[in-house]
């Protein structure tokens, strides 16, 4: 019995030493140092389904064998060389069951090898299946160079190019991530839900870097804003409040002060043409069937700017790279969302691609593409799931709404009662909602960042600035308002363009002579604006009659227009008075919704009891809003 016991252990011992794999001592092998300048992604995780390709650079490293060392579940599927030979792109493949961990690249070459050190992380619970923003939020976009200065420290820094000057239209005056962090509950104060900042990473331009659309790092934070770790703690403390990160990133162009500009891993990495050749910004020669290629290449391949160079998604290395970019971000630093900047301006095949890899790793995010077109049938054709003739599918879930933001804008100011002007500009806008696919996936905005202001396009008029809100507050769609509209903004200098709209955030700096974050300074008609905006999105966030029901719309010739936001139980009646003197609610006209209505409504500025009727009358450039229950209609 002894003897079989000894015998069935000689035999086990015999199995573990077959199968064992020898652990691998980080010790026997040097670090690379300078040898590799970068690998890309910064990081990776165990359980992620999106493929994972390294960008690999450094000094002839083409030249280099590589594999992995560490813990068992990451191995090395393929390498790739580049035109550049300071570039290789490594196919790493991770196991279902891979553990998390540091493993190693270890790169070999002659007689020599180096190694660098790579973390798999565990994922967050859920992460897969996180939540993102809906028509049951309101986004409030923001500037961070214009918003607020938590770390003057940081706001010129030796590794970047341009230094801080507040006095500069077009420079850098020292917002930050700290700024935002520390003015998130203003933020959450207004009532809403989601924050979109245009972009933190880093901007390396020597002029105008302040607005970051011109990246020179696709993972790094820039430096003048914070760091990367402490975006995660950004998006940590947002959380806290209820309130959703969306990450503004642009796919189509890089800054000329890119740091692979001076060597690009392939000759087609960016496009080129002969002669500096800018985009002809022909959206329609996507789609048009009498356009020709062309117009489509100019269109496609031609540069935002003379310091934005066009990315070629056709690149398949450059497609991956961008696509691990966005994941890697969004399970980084948590994130809910995406904005994606001059989205028509990629190849849309290859982003069509891009969209659907991210929704792979995660099914319910949602991505909103900045599609600016006035022209309502190509702004459709954007639009994810849309039955496009040509077959075309871009999975991107949502789109920027120009063509109500442009009828909202040019109804606001005038006085006309003319037909076709005023009010029922907006009336038209959204009788061309039957073009649409998904109404509950389009941004709906009065202004941002690149648009006028909405208190210079009202001339300062507060109660037309209240409409607007009122028209954001309870129309269909996800709305989204733009820093400081909710205090009457107006632009620095009209001639300034950009420069002059995006104004500082009085209260954001140390010093600041007025400081409207806190309630005690704001005076007059900013806080007569600031107090109905606050009242209309926080009412907004319980009210699913708003976020998902129908709408029913009443047009009038006299600069007024009448809907009503319905489901089964509630309705929600909107009476906008955007003329000189007050007006009669014509109650009667709307009897086909009416008559379900329970008798007496709340007015939900005032909070008042009330009974609409003919004889209700609004003041002018004004707008009522009523909360109804309603008697078991459909």
């Amino acid at each position: 019995m002894k003897l079989l016991r000894f015998l069935i252990f000689l035999v086990c011992m015999a199995a573990i030493s077959c199968n064992s794999v020898p652990q691998f001592d980080p010790r026997s092998v040097g670090d690379a140092g300078a040898r590799v300048a970068r690998v890309e992604p910064l990081s990776w995780w165990v359980g992620m389904r999106t493929p994972l390709q390294l960008l690999v650079n450094g000094e002839r490293i083409a030249e280099c064998a590589v594999r992995v060392e560490g813990p068992q579940g990451v191995r090395v599927a393929g390498v790739h060389k580049a035109d550049s030979p300071n570039y290789l792109f490594v196919d790493i493949e991770v196991d279902a069951k891979a553990v998390p961990g540091t493993r190693y690249l270890v790169f070999s070459r002659g007689g020599e090898s180096f190694k660098v050190a790579y973390e798999f992380a565990a994922r967050r619970d859920g992460s897969a299946d996180r939540r993102s923003f809906t028509t049951a939020d309101m986004i409030y976009l923001l500037m961070p160079d214009r918003f607020a200065n938590g770390d003057p420290s940081i706001d010129s820094t030796p590794d970047t190019a341009e230094q801080a000057d507040r006095s500069a239209f077009f420079g850098r005056h020292g917002g930050d991530l700290q700024g935002m962090i520390d003015r998130l509950d203003y933020i959450a104060g207004l009532g809403a839900t989601a924050v979109w900042a245009t972009p933190l990473l880093l901007d390396n331009e020597p002029a105008a870097s302040y607005h970051g659309y011109a990246c020179a790092d696709y993972y790094r934070i820039d430096p003048r804003f914070g760091t990367n770790d402490l975006y995660r703690d950004y998006a940590a403390a947002c959380h806290r409040r209820g309130l959703k990160v969306i990450m503004d990133i642009v796919t189509n162009h890089c800054g000329a002060a890119h740091w692979w500009m001076a060597d690009l891993p392939f000759a087609d990495w960016v496009h080129r043409f002969p002669e500096y050749t800018q985009t002809n910004n022909l959206f329609s020669a996507n789609m048009d069937p009498n356009a020709s290629q062309y117009d489509l290449r100019v269109q496609e391949g031609g540069w935002f700017d003379r310091m934005m160079p066009d990315m070629n998604l056709d690149n398949p290395f450059l497609l991956r790279y961008f696509q691990q970019w966005a994941v890697w971000w969004v399970e980084f630093a948590d994130l809910d969302g995406l904005r994606v900047d001059t989205y028509p301006y990629n190849e849309k095949g290859p982003m069509s691609e891009w969209c659907a890899a991210v929704l792979r790793e995660y099914p319910n995010l949602n991505i909103v593409g900045e599609c600016w077109t006035a022209d309502v049938p190509q702004l459709a054709y954007w639009q994810g799931g849309n039955p496009n003739r040509d077959g075309f599918d871009s999975h991107l879930p949502s789109i920027m709404d120009f063509p109500l933001r442009d009828a909202v804008c040019a109804a606001l100011p005038s006085d006309s009662l003319r037909w076709g002007e005023g009010m029922i500009r907006v009336y038209n806008a959204l009788s061309d909602d039957f073009v649409y696919h998904d109404l509950s996936r389009m941004m709906i905005f009065a202004g941002n960042h690149d648009t006028e202001r909405v208190a210079d396009l009202v001339r300062g008029d507060v109660g037309r600035a209240k409409i607007a809100m009122t028209l954001l507050a309870t129309m269909r769609g996800i709305p989204q308002i733009f820093a400081g509209d909710e205090l009457l903004f107006r632009s620095a200098d009209l001639s300034q363009g950009h420069g002059g709209l995006r104004v500082d955030f009085p209260g954001g700096w140390a010093g600041d002579a007025v400081d409207l974050f806190d309630p005690a300074q704001r005076k007059g008609a900013a806080a007569e604006l600031y107090e109905h905006t606050s009242r209309l999105f926080n009412w907004r966030k319980t009210k699913p009659v708003i976020h998902s029901g129908r709408t029913l719309h009443f047009a009038a010739r006299d600069n007024t227009y009448a809907y009503f936001r319905y489901d089964d139980t509630d309705a929600v009646f909107v009476f906008v008075n955007n003329s000189r003197g007050r007006k009669a609610v014509p109650w009667s006209h709307y009897a086909e919704i009416a008559q379900s209505l329970s008798v007496q409504g709340r007015d939900v500025l005032t909070g008042e009891q009330v009974t609409v009727s003919d004889s209700t009358f609004v003041p002018a450039r004004s707008a009522l809003v009523v909360e109804f229950r309603r008697n078991g209609r459909k």
